[in-house]
């Protein structure tokens, strides 16, 4: 039996936990070694390199490689899990930067690892602490309202930073409002929009003004359609002016953007989806507007400014002393993962996941869980569409793997739960940053970890 070495992580509600690092028996660290050593003979290594010419990038990337098996036992099947993983990450489509880890979500194991706590560009992976931090401040079955207000000759449209608000919801919202100036003997009126619940947009550090609108638009509260424009909040105020105008209330001028008074009248209010809807949806689409907004909410609802910087100071908070996440080596500057100055450990983001698996938990954070793309499930990241999940080496993984998926140029990730045959949870992370081989070639790569996680492609 393995000697026991308890390394101090920490627990959910702020509680130190010891996570169990145990070495390999012999019999384990030698087929491991001969893992290794033996080209393996299968399409996921078959790849030319694209560090080919770099004559030390196996050598160091087999020096980089930390494996941990634990437990009462070593047993068959985590032995060749940790002989698997580390063959396959030497994929030369990995590049040389790779890091990962592996959790036995119910024995608080760590099974695999390699260069776990490395600071790590992770694209949308970081939309998990996002979603995490919005769910726990602002409640599951929170809703955002868009209220319509009047005073002084003038309709404001005042938004509550509801990014699934619909043309046809503002249809409603108009309707209501030209029944009471009807009522008032009112046949024209002044539309504003008033947008003060977000601070004015910025750019985050790692942005540049090349997102702006198609990757992301300049986060304001108010958009309608999910429109990807410089200016939401006006382009939503224009949508309402016209249905005023074709309900047969005249505008008065152009529309402009105002702070609404406490003393305006409240004339007619829409709410959103629970925010637990709002999550699954955007994890599923890997939705950048979404996630920054929800970053600005939540900030908003605990009392910090409205900025990149106030909603991420809640989420480093929300991790860590809400639910005692490793925040070693993590750096955050927005909610999408667009930032090219992130830097998330996979060691922190395989924590947020393993919340996930504790029933405690399952009320609050139950729609991160479930907004998770499902291998193979069209209409989400992980869809056919993609090209994911249909190699052959990872095939077999479809439908039992749920994954977050994360993609800039210059890094991939994906971190993900999957049940073994036993019915055991295994929580991973994989992130590369640097691989110059095709993203498609990458991302077959890290399906293939995942399929060895899950245990059918053993």
């Amino acid at each position: 039996m393995a000697d026991e070495t308890p390394t101090s992580t920490f627990a959910p509600g702020g509680r130190h936990r010891h996570r169990r690092t145990r070495q390999p028996s012999t019999a384990v660290r030698r087929a491991v070694v001969l893992a290794m050593a033996v080209p393996v003979a299968s399409a996921a290594l078959a790849g030319t390199s694209a560090f080919a010419a770099d004559k030390d990038t196996t050598a160091t990337a087999a020096e980089g490689a930390t494996t941990a098996v634990q437990g009462d036992g070593v047993g068959t099947d985590d032995a060749r899990l940790v002989a698997n993983l580390d063959a396959r990450v030497l994929d030369q489509r990995l590049g040389a930067d790779v890091s990962g880890v592996v959790l036995d979500a119910d024995s608080e194991d760590e099974i695999w690892a390699r260069n776990a706590t490395t600071a790590m560009m992770p694209a949308s992976n970081a939309k998990l602490a996002t979603a995490t931090a919005a769910l726990t401040v602002l409640g599951p079955d929170h809703r955002f309202t868009t209220k319509v207000v009047y005073g002084h000759g003038t309709l404001t449209l005042v938004g509550g930073g509801d990014r699934t608000l619909t043309s046809d919801d503002l249809a409603e919202l108009a309707k209501t409002a030209v029944a009471g100036l009807e009522a008032a003997g009112l046949s024209s009126v002044k539309v504003a929009v008033d947008d003060s619940l977000f601070a004015e947009p910025s750019l985050a550090d790692g942005w540049n003004e090349g997102y702006y609108p198609t990757e992301v638009a300049p986060v304001r509260s108010l958009v309608v359609d999910g429109r990807s424009v410089e200016d939401t909040s006006l382009d939503a105020g224009k949508v309402f002016a016209e249905q005023l105008a074709t309900a047969g209330v005249a505008v008065d001028g152009d529309v402009i953007r105002a702070t609404a008074h406490r003393r305006d009248v409240p004339v007619a209010r829409h709410k959103s989806a629970p925010l637990s809807d709002v999550v699954r949806t955007m994890l599923k689409t890997s939705d950048n507007n979404i996630a920054e907004t929800l970053l600005r909410v939540t900030a908003v609802e605990a009392g910090r400014p409205a900025t990149f910087e106030g909603g991420t100071e809640v989420v480093r908070h929300v991790l860590s002393d809400r639910y005692g996440v490793s925040l070693e080596n993590f750096e955050m500057y927005d909610g999408s993962g667009l930032s090219r100055a992130d830097r998330i450990p996979a060691v922190t983001l395989a924590q947020i996941l393993e919340l996930l698996t504790e029933p405690r938990h399952a009320h609050t954070l139950g729609s991160v869980l479930e907004g998770l793309p499902v291998a193979g499930e069209a209409g989400a990241t992980l869809g056919p569409e993609w090209g994911r999940f249909d190699d052959p080496n990872s095939e077999c993984a479809v439908g039992k793997v749920r994954a977050k998926t994360g993609t800039l140029t210059g890094a991939v990730a994906l971190s993900g739960l999957t049940r073994t045959e036993d019915g055991e949870w295994r929580v991973f992370s994989f992130i590369e940053n640097g691989s110059t081989a095709a993203p498609n070639d990458i991302k077959n790569a890290m399906d293939g970890l995942a399929a060895t996680v899950n245990g059918c492609w053993a």
